[in-house]
């Protein structure tokens, strides 16, 4: 009756420090009630009967129905509390992910590619309240997958990502305008793209400065992440016989200046990541820069406890009376 239970007026309690005042006084009424009677001889008393010294269970019973009395005016109850949380402020992204044969290359682990998908894997599970898209490019772009909800949508395409898909080259402009169709039509309070490359713009037949104006049109901010060493960097430079790739070391090219401009006309921050760590701490502060708003509703649901108690003292009461008035009749 105890466990995992509040009490809605706690200061009944206080009078649990009459119950001592109330012995007190049956004691001193007991010995006032008893009287002294001499007599000769105690020969005709030899017979002992428990009873008389039983009587004083009426009162105990008494003082635990008013226990319990005081216990239910202190009104137990067990509080049970549901939430619910909706989204005041979604953010609709979408990544842009360049998949050009550059994204290979090894100075991230095991290579760029594969780097840059397990830490957008981690930035997608951390963004739970959020609509997301991928969209990836190489000398062409395309959506891999249209902003949603779902996320397990969404890290099964990420991890469908690989090299060959499109043909080779570095489109940023067509990466860039082919996300900022995607978010165009967004009534998002907040819109942004994440674009990353490890290149320069080569391919596609979408300036990027084009693309960054649309950006702007649409209110879209733009996040932009050169990813690649400092200096060179093993990377595929030719096929072998079979198929394979053959590395060699080659010097990082990336448009810097040209990056740090679609993030500054949008409203966005360029960052660079040289290695696997650095590219992790990237997104984790994107993560923090771009807040969703969420308001918890708490509802609350009390059930009364006290019946039980109000039920024990009236047992107590009535087991009381009954005794008083049939076993212990001649004695009270």
């Amino acid at each position: 009756m105890l466990e995992n239970v509040s009490y809605a007026n706690p200061n009944f309690f206080w009078l649990f420090l009459a119950l001592p005042l109330a012995i007190l006084w049956y004691i001193l009424k007991q010995k006032e009630q008893n009287a002294t009677l001499r007599i000769p001889s105690i020969q005709g008393f030899t017979h002992k009967s428990l009873l008389p010294n039983l009587k004083h269970v009426l009162f105990g019973l008494r003082l635990l129905a008013l226990s319990a009395i005081i216990m239910a005016l202190a009104r137990p109850q067990t509080e049970d509390i549901s939430t619910r949380t909706k989204t005041t402020k979604g953010i609709d992204i979408v990544i842009a992910i360049d998949v050009s044969s550059s994204m290979l290359a090894r100075d991230l682990k095991p290579n760029r590619l594969s780097a840059l998908k397990e830490v957008a894997a981690d930035f997608i599970k951390k963004r739970p309240n959020d609509r997301i898209g991928l969209v990836v490019y190489a000398g062409e772009g395309y959506t891999k997958t249209p902003i949603t909800t779902d996320k397990t949508i969404v890290l099964n395409a990420l991890r469908e990502i690989t090299y060959g898909q499109l043909e080779d080259g570095t489109a940023i402009g067509m990466g860039l305008a082919t996300s900022v169709n995607r978010l165009k039509e967004s009534e998002a309070k907040s819109k942004i793209i994440i674009l990353l490359t490890d290149g320069v713009n080569n391919s596609g037949f979408i300036e990027p400065q084009t693309a960054a104006d649309l950006a702007i049109e649409f209110g879209i901010k733009t996040y932009t992440i050169g990813l690649g060493t400092n200096g060179n960097a093993l990377t595929p430079i030719s096929y072998n016989a079979d198929g394979s790739f053959r590395y060699g070391m080659r010097q990082v090219e990336i448009d810097e200046a040209l990056l740090q401009d679609i993030a500054k006309l949008t409203g966005g921050t360029y960052f660079r990541a040289t290695d696997n760590e650095s590219l992790e701490a990237i997104y984790d502060e994107i993560n923090k820069l771009e807040k969703t708003e969420i308001e918890e509703f708490k509802y609350y649901r009390y059930e009364e406890k006290f019946r039980p108690w109000i039920i024990l003292a009236g047992a107590l009461l009535i087991l009381e009376w009954i005794l008083r008035n049939t076993l212990f009749r001649s004695f009270v």
